[in-house]
C-alpha cells in the first residue's frame, strides 16, 4: 500500500496547479495592473476600429456636405449624388484608413484614460476623487486623447483625402505614398492641431458624460442597486448612457470637425484661414448627420467595449461611492 504521508497524487497535484493557475490569471487582470491596462486598450481597439469602420457610409458623405456644400446639400441627396458618381462600392472609399487610424486612436483613448483616470485618483486623495470626479473625469480624457489623436492623424488625413478630392487615390496603398511625395510628413500631421480642437472636447464630454450618467441612471432610473443587475442589464445601462453622451459630443466637436475636413482636403491651406472661410454657417454644416452618427457610434462603442470587458472578465468597478471617511463625518 502507499504511504499517504508521501506524494500527494497526481490529480491532487493537477488540481492545486489548476488552482495556482486560476489565482495567476485573477491577480494579473486586478483593477489597475499593466495586464488590465493593456486589455482595455484592446476592448478600445476593437470598439473604435468596428464602429468607425461601420459608418464609412454616413461619413464619407458627412464629410463631402463638409468641403463641397453645394453638391451635396442633405444626408439623402449626399448619398444620391455619391451613388451616381461612384456607385455602390463608392460608399466604403476610405474604409481601410478608417479601421487603421481609429482602431490605434481606440487603443490610446481607452487603455491610457484608465491610466490617467486611475494616477489622478491617486494623486487627490480617496475623498477629493470622489468630490471632483467630474473634473477628474475631464482632466483623465482629455490627456488620454491627446496622445491618442497622434495616433490617429496620419490615417485621418488619409481618409479625407480619399473621400472627399474626386481622382486623387482611391485607396490607401494609393494616396499614403502620392500625399508623402507632396507634402512630406507634414501632409499627415498638418490637422493634428485641429484634430485636438475636435477630439478632445469630444472625448471629455464622452467619458464625463458617460460616467456622471450611468451614475445618475442607477440612482434614478435603474428600480434595483447595480450590484442585482444582471450582466446584459448594465450593458443596456451602459448602451443608453453612450448614446445620451454621444448627442453632447457631436454638438460640442462639429465645428472643428468641419475645418479638418476641409484642412485635410486642400493642400496648403491653414486651420485659421480655413475657419475664416466657413464662418459660422459653414461650421455647423452637416450637423444633423454627425449627430445620428456620433450618438450611435459612442453607444455602440461603450456597448463594445464594456462587452469585451466582460467577456475577457476585466474587473468593471461600481459606480462611485463616497469612501467611508466621508462617510464618518
Amino acid at each position: 500500500m502507499c504511504d499517504s504521508g508521501g506524494i500527494p497524487p497526481l490529480h491532487a497535484q493537477s488540481g492545486s496547479r489548476s488552482k495556482r493557475a486560476a489565482v495567476s490569471v485573477e491577480q494579473s487582470y486586478e483593477y489597475g495592473s499593466p495586464r488590465y491596462l493593456l486589455l482595455c486598450g484592446l476592448g478600445g481597439m476593437v470598439s473604435c476600429g468596428l464602429t468607425h469602420t461601420a459608418i464609412v457610409p454616413l461619413d464619407l458623405v458627412k464629410c463631402r456636405m463638409q468641403v463641397d456644400p453645394g453638391k451635396y446639400k442633405s444626408i439623402l441627396s449626399g448619398f444620391a449624388a455619391t451613388l451616381q458618381d461612384d456607385g455602390l462600392r463608392g460608399l466604403a472609399r476610405g474604409w481601410a484608413p478608417t479601421f487603421l487610424g481609429y482602431s490605434m486612436q481606440g487603443f490610446f483613448k481607452f487603455g491610457l484614460y484608465e491610466v490617467f483616470k486611475i494616477r489622478y485618483a491617486e494623486l487627490l486623495g480617496p475623498e477629493k476623487a470622489y468630490e471632483w470626479r467630474t473634473g477628474l473625469y475631464l482632466a483623465a480624457s482629455a490627456s488620454a486623447e491627446f496622445f491618442a489623436d497622434m495616433a490617429l492623424s496620419p490615417m485621418e488625413a488619409v481618409k479625407v483625402r480619399v473621400q472627399t478630392q474626386p481622382g486623387y487615390a482611391r485607396t490607401l496603398r494609393a494616396a499614403a505614398p502620392r500625399m508623402y511625395g507632396e507634402e512630406g510628413l507634414w501632409a499627415f500631421y498638418k490637422g493634428v492641431a485641429p484634430l485636438w480642437m475636435r477630439q478632445i472636447p469630444y472625448t471629455m464630454m464622452k467619458f464625463a458624460c458617460f460616467e456622471r450618467t450611468v451614475e445618475a441612471l442607477y440612482k434614478y432610473v435603474v428600480p434595483k442597486p447595480q450590484s442585482q443587475c444582471t450582466k446584459a442589464e448594465q450593458l443596456a445601462v451602459t448602451f443608453v448612457a453612450g448614446y445620451i453622451a454621444g448627442v453632447f459630443c457631436a454638438v460640442v466637436s462639429h465645428p472643428a470637425d468641419s475645418v479638418v475636413s476641409v484642412l485635410n482636403q486642400e493642400k496648403g491651406s491653414t486651420a485659421l484661414e480655413v475657419l475664416r472661410r466657413l464662418g459660422p454657417g459653414g461650421l455647423w454644416k452637416g450637423l444633423f448627420a454627425r449627430i445620428i452618427m456620433i450618438g450611435t457610434l459612442t453607444a455602440l462603442q461603450w456597448f463594445i467595449y464594456d462587452s469585451v470587458k466582460v467577456y475577457l472578465k476585466l474587473p468593471r468597478p461600481p459606480v462611485p461611492q463616497p469612501p467611508e471617511s466621508m462617510k464618518q463625518k
